[in-house]
Parts: C-alpha cells; structure tokens; sequence
C-alpha cells in the first residue's frame, strides 16, 4: 500500500518550483556516489555535478559492490543509489546513517512519502518508483490486429502471431539474465502464480505449484527470444528495443525514456506500455513495485555527510524533474506523467506484490539462491523440481550462515 501511495502522489505533483541550474550553495568537499547506471540516475548525478566535487559511479553492478565498499573505514563513497531490494544489506551491517536532522535542516522541499523510515528513523530518501511492466511496438500490434495482452497466455498468443508475421528478429525480450535478472523476471512470475517465497519460520517455499508453474510460463517465453536471453540485462532488452528487434518486452518503467531519444532509438513514437501481464486471469500483474533513493554512508565525518545530503538535495530538485520528465515516475515536485508511464501506473493501481518492502534478509538470500540456480534449467542441465530443490538448499545453507535458521 505505501509503494502505491508513493506512485500516486508522484504521478499526481504538479508545477515546479522555482529553482535555479546552478548549486544553492558552495561546495569545497568531495562527493563521490555509487548507484545505477540508468537513466534516472544519470539525471540526478549530473544534476548533483552542478555543484562540483562530485565524482560519481554509474555502475548496473552496484548492488554487490556496495556492501563493502560501505563498510570500509572511511567508507569509499558517501552517497549510495539503493532501492527496496538493495538497502538491505547496508541496513544490515549499520553502514549508513539515520537521516531525520539531515532531512529537518536540508530537506524542506521533500514530501513526506519521501522519507523511507525504519523503526521510525528516516534511511532512505526515495526520489522514483520503479516497476517492471509491459511496452509493446504500437505499430506492430495495430498492423497485425494484435489486441494488447492483459495475460501471459495472451503474451503467448501475440508472440506466435509476431512470429509467423516475421516482423522482428524476436517477438519478446526479457531481462533474464544469469543471476540477479533472471530471479527477478522468477520473482515477479511466482508471485503471479500467487506463491509464498519462505514460511512464518523462515524455511523456503518455493518449491511448490507455483514455482513450477513460473518456470513453465519462463520456458513457454524463451521459446519467442533472442537464444542468447541469459545474457541480457535491463540495458541489453532497452537496445533491442531501440533498434527495432523486438516487439514487446515486461521492462523496467525507468527505461521508457530511452525509447524517445532520437538520438539512439529507431522506434521514437512506436512503443507504449501498459499494465504488466497476468500469470493467471483474475490475479494481480506479475510484477513487483519497487522505489529507488539515495541514502548517506555511516563511516564518513558529518561534514562530509552533510556535504553530502545538500549535493543530492541538489540532485533531487523540480529543476531537474522539469529537465528529465520521461526517465522516471518521479516522487519530486514538477512531475508530469506522460504515456510511456501510464503503464507503470496502471501496474501500480492493480495492486501488485511489493516483493521487499520492508526488505527483508530472508528476501535478500531468496533472491540470491534463485539467480544463482536458475540457469540449470534454461541450459537443460536440470529439471524444474530439481532446479527448486537447488534453490531450496542454497537458500537453507545461506540462511543457517546468516542465523536465520
């Protein structure tokens, strides 16, 4: 419910403030920041630049790189680029900082349903909701007579149509590849199939009706994709997109953007989006709702923390907002949604699982096992029982180290 109230209030701001391109202040401290490399992110780093002494990392493999690079004494960066699944960690091992007199001097422009608060302390400041849903080619669909899928066996259905149409080198992409991606793309599909990842004692649960069920529904998709699927990440389906590859893909919201840059894409005007698809008629889209933010290193002296905080207050502002509509759902003052965001807030409306927020350790190890296991069965190497027991006890070993079991 509070993803939903985030995607609501963000679709929803309107007119920005007054604001200027320049920093609001003097900046003698060096900022580095490490997040994503999207184009949100892209946005907000150059944004925070303006005010000089940042140094930022733009980098798809952030998640792993985090957790110890915040936990180094001084920690190497002093700004991290988090989500609701990737905060964990960092909440986990006390490595970045409570937020509240930050936020009461710093941050009187932020909105309430900003403030990611955990036992009552704000950790996290949220500047976009992020969902995985549904961009179709427009052109493509309208041409051929293809009504735009609500369901995975429709998805099916418009794919084998595509196909014979020989319109595209592949009907579908797919964010699966090896490892985080792939149990991902796994998580959104079980969660359809209305699975439960681990029991009230925290044993696993996923090797059950649903997770078969998923793999079956991955399989059934593979059949439509580029053979080389277990290599392509978020950027890899953006580009096919772009050159006009592919015909629909479940994508992450934060990259429709992309899709109306002339300068790299081959299909500006020609994609929409629209809910994510069904697992099962009637049931919830097959996705899961997500915000991304910014949180400040613990092992940092507080002027550098402060420097900090005002360098992404910077970064965050309406004049930033007003300059990159399309990369985001924006949470900040000055949005306004256009068409390749009713998708991601059609999703969000329809009341998907919100997988990790609260994230959760048990959560983290989940996903961990189930990227790491996954690819057995994609390469044939292992049934679907077999590859959810894999998962199962990758998870159980995992969660015994970490003393959850």
């Amino acid at each position: 419910m509070l993803i939903r109230k985030l995607v609501l209030a963000g679709a929803m701001a309107m007119g920005a403030q007054a604001a200027v391109a320049e920093c609001a202040f003097e900046n003698d401290v060096t900022v580095r920041t490490l997040s994503a490399g999207f184009e949100a992110w892209k946005a907000v780093t150059d944004a925070m630049a303006e005010c000089g002494g940042v140094q930022a990392e733009l980098d798809q493999e952030f998640r792993t790189k985090q957790p110890a690079a915040f936990a180094a004494n001084p920690s190497l960066y002093s700004v991290g680029g988090v989500s609701n699944g990737t905060i964990t960690p960092l909440l986990n091992e006390g490595t970045i900082r409570p937020l509240d007199d930050l936020v009461e001097e710093y941050g009187r422009n932020l909105a309430p349903n900003q403030l990611i608060r955990v036992d009552g302390k704000v950790m996290a400041v949220a500047m976009m909701v992020n969902t995985q849903h549904l961009m179709y080619r427009k052109d493509i669909f309208e041409d051929l007579g293809l009504d735009v899928p609500t369901t995975y066996d429709e998805v099916l259905e418009a794919a084998a149509a595509i196909k014979e149409a020989g319109v595209v080198e592949y009907p579908i992409g797919a964010t699966m590849k090896a490892g985080w991606d792939i149990a991902q793309d796994f998580n959104n599909m079980f969660l359809g199939y209305g699975g439960t990842f681990y029991n009230d004692d925290s044993t696993p649960a996923v090797n059950s009706e649903a997770g078969l069920k998923a793999l079956e529904t991955m399989k059934a998709l593979t059949e439509y994709m580029d053979p080389e699927f277990l290599v392509s990440d978020s950027t890899y389906v953006q580009q096919q997109f772009q050159q006009g590859k592919i015909a629909m893909a479940n994508l992450w919201g934060s990259r429709g953007g992309a899709m109306e840059d002339p300068a790299e894409s081959q299909v500006v005007g020609l994609v929409g989006s629209a809910a994510a698809p069904k697992a099962v008629e009637g049931g919830p889209p097959a996705t899961t709702l997500w915000w991304d933010g910014i949180v400040i290193a613990q092992n940092i002296d507080d002027a550098t923390a402060e420097a900090a905080f005002r360098v992404a207050m910077e970064g965050m502002d309406s004049e930033m907002v007003k300059n990159h509509q399309r990369d985001a759902i924006w949470l900040i003052e000055g949005y306004e949604p256009d068409e390749m965001a009713s998708g991601a807030i059609a999703t969000a409306m329809a009341d998907p699982a919100p997988l990790s927020y609260p994230s959760t350790s048990q959560m983290g190890l989940m996903h961990t096992a189930i990227g790491n296991e996954l690819d057995g069965y994609f390469t044939g190497r292992r049934s679907a029982d077999e590859t959810l027991k894999a998962i199962e006890e990758s998870y159980i070993s995992a969660a015994r180290e970490a003393g959850l079991l």
